[in-house]
């Protein structure tokens, strides 16, 4: 499960330096490593610079922060089958790939509902200039200084994830803003940064049932009014960021499981729908009040919209790409379609964009390389030979690539 997490920030202390990749889908939860000129292709025979191990399990997205790799992951103990699992973060230096430190956060007992494309570490950690906040769902929240050291934990949000945790925090100036969408009773929550202490919490509107899903907020401004995009299981929600009241919402009904992160741009934000069946990608205005389902919604479709990869936006043109291998190409004001290709292979890894050209990898890890435009054109690919579900992260001139077992410094 592509999961997710973020940053739409007006957040204090600011983002550290250009060339970080500070959280998931990087700085501004753009998707777009401005700056950064990857290899035009990608060959595990001249362009490793390393290649480590990583303990246990985790589909967490690494991030960077001045020169330090950040990740988490989950250890099952000792044993057949195993008691416990050992929620850890590992930090691991970028030039060298040499682990820095490697600490528990939280433990514990193994087993328990988990989705067979899911782990225990899924969702992406979030750095500013000062800490690393790392997120494990219902099992709990923390913020480390970088050295590893913990200053606060907050595990008093639990809920029945149904299929282990997904969505990651963003941060909303002073505080740490995460979803609980559980079961039963699902939220959004939002902590002080400084403390974990919480600010506001809000119970999502009452819906049909399945209620779980796995997203990530988004932050935005939208003439001069900030807010929080939420999108929850049949229907998506924008909350005031200082009191977490609603302020519009669109319905979706019949849609649930969402795992795909929103995006903002053109004025519209973009919001795909979930499961059952075809999921829908909606442009919305948000610059209403209210239920604005028939009022605010420019333009939508069910034509090849993933479940699981976030949208992308590049220029004035949205891609994405679908779970069962289509990739689209639509113009983001009209939703007119471009072009459409069937690249192969099985997604929940998140597109990202760099110096002309969009990185996606299939969850056998196989990436696979196409120019963003109007046009199609594929320019590589390349098989990594194990599976991967963690979002890439782009710094300097170099790529991060999760896979099951190992860390990856393409360049």
């Amino acid at each position: 499960m592509s999961l997710v997490v973020a940053v739409a920030c007006a957040a204090l202390p600011s983002l550290a330096h250009a060339s970080d990749w500070p959280a998931f889908l990087g700085p501004g939860a753009r998707a777009d490593a401005v700056g950064c000129k990857p290899p035009a292709t990608w060959d595990l025979g001249t362009n490793v610079r390393w290649k480590v191990p990583i303990p246990g399990k985790g589909w967490s997205s690494p991030i960077v922060r001045g020169g330090r790799i950040y990740l988490t992951t989950a250890v099952p103990s000792g044993g057949d089958p195993p008691e416990r699992l050992s929620l850890r973060v590992v930090c691991l230096d970028l030039a060298t790939g040499a682990v820095r430190w490697d600490h528990e956060v939280f433990s514990k007992a193994a087993g328990g509902k988990l989705h067979k494309k899911n782990s225990h570490a899924s969702p992406t950690p979030i750095a500013d200039d000062e800490r690393l906040f790392v997120h494990f769902g219902a099992d709990g929240t923390a913020c480390l200084d970088f050295d590893g050291k913990v200053i606060w934990t907050n595990d008093r949000l639990g809920y029945d994830p149904q299929h282990g945790a997904g969505g990651s925090p963003i941060f909303s100036g002073a505080r740490l803003v995460f979803h609980g969408d559980g079961v039963e009773e699902p939220f959004i929550a939002a902590v002080a940064r400084d403390s974990g202490e919480l600010a506001w919490k809000s119970v999502r509107p009452e819906t049909q049932t399945p209620r779980f899903s796995f997203c990530t907020p988004l932050e935005i401004e939208a003439e001069g009014r900030r807010q929080i995009v939420s999108p929850a299981s049949h229907l998506v929600v924008s909350y005031d960021p200082a009191t977490g009241t609603e302020l519009w919402r669109v319905r979706y009904p019949n849609k649930w499981s969402v795992v795909p992160r929103p995006v903002f741009s053109h004025g519209l934000v973009f919001v795909c729908t979930g499961y059952d069946g075809p999921a829908e990608l909606l442009a919305i205005r948000p610059t209403g009040s209210g239920d604005v389902t028939e009022t605010h919604v420019a333009w939508k479709t069910d034509d090849n919209v993933p479940h699981n990869p976030s949208p992308l936006v590049v220029g004035d043109e949205i891609y994405l790409v679908a779970d069962n291998g289509i990739v689209s190409c639509r113009d983001v004001a009209t939703g007119t379609l471009h072009w459409r290709q069937r690249i192969g292979g099985n997604f929940s890894a998140s597109p990202v964009h760099a110096d002309g050209r969009i990185h996606v990898i299939d969850e056998a890890g196989v990436a696979t390389i196409f120019a963003a435009g109007k046009a199609w054109k594929e320019l590589g690919s390349c098989d990594f030979g194990e599976a991967a579900l963690a979002t890439p992260a782009f710094v300097d001139d170099a790529v991060l690539v999760r896979t099951e077992g190992h860390l990856w410094r393409i360049e």
